[in-house]
């Protein structure tokens, strides 16, 4: 297996730069070839601007049109270029982050902002009366695994069906469906630690544990059955759930799983 870690967090010595440490030495020990981008040590440009797409971009700029030209005509910068390279390399993406303001952190998002570009991400594949590109379950990075290792301050309950800051799934489904699916990955559920901030060293040893745990059954975890866009479940183009697909009294978000 191949894994790329892309990791968001300033401090080296912190929980998320332990964690990602601890996937690389537990990945490499079972035969693994790793990469990692470490966004903070690499002093990763954050913000997506003409600079990345050189003569391709326009005047005003089109952020979408100027970076598939710029891909098609490989003049994105190197370090866009080597992300994406590192990207189809592997085949596990791991994201390691704090859960910032219900999100991930500027640097993180910047990375997906600068490298997720049009005819790499998106903007592929057929579109016609029956198919809407190649998207969500299709895609460049189809038959690739990613997975979301996640550190929040509060307490689990805070994150629960009727917790205060909305249930862990539906705040991390704009990454899990939108940025990870969307190209194509399958999407394992997420590690989530929950209430870091109050963490003792002493807890530490069973939170290696799981995540060793979790790291070595990568190929075997069920990912979350979201819907592909172009296998039936959706009408094209206005890519509505058709009526009657969903469980009984499932709404929002939990209409784009099955089962």
């Amino acid at each position: 297996m191949k894994t790329l870690i892309v990791h968001a967090h300033p401090e080296p010595e912190s929980l998320n730069s332990a964690l990602k440490d601890l996937a690389v030495s537990t990945l490499e020990n079972a035969g693994h070839q790793v990469r990692v981008s470490d966004l903070y040590a690499m002093g990763w440009k954050a913000v997506a601007d003409a600079a990345d797409y050189g003569p391709a971009a326009s005047h005003p700029l089109r952020v979408a049109q100027d970076s598939g030209r710029a891909f098609d005509a490989g003049t994105l910068t190197p370090d866009v270029r080597a992300e994406q390279e590192k990207l189809l390399w592997a085949d596990t993406l791991i994201l390691q982050f704090p859960l910032w303001w219900y999100t991930m952190p500027a640097i993180l998002k910047g990375w997906v902002d600068r490298v997720f570009t049009h005819h790499f991400a998106y903007g592929v594949g057929e579109h016609s009366d029956t198919r809407y590109g190649d998207r969500f379950g299709e895609g460049t990075l189809a038959g690739r695994r990613a997975l979301l290792s996640v550190t929040a301050g509060g307490p689990e309950s805070h994150y629960a069906a009727r917790g205060i800051n909305g249930p862990m799934d539906d705040l991390l489904f704009p990454i899990h469906h939108g940025v990870l699916y969307h190209p194509g990955m399958d999407v394992l559920p997420p590690f989530v630690l929950y209430s870091t901030d109050r963490m003792t060293a002493q807890d530490y040893p069973d939170v290696a544990k799981a995540w060793e745990q979790r790291l070595l059954t990568l190929d075997t975890t069920e990912p979350i059955a979201f819907r592909p866009q172009n296998a039936g479940d959706y009408e094209i183009p206005s890519l509505h759930l058709k009526e009657g697909l969903e469980p009984a009294g499932r709404t929002g978000f939990g209409l784009h799983v099955r089962g």
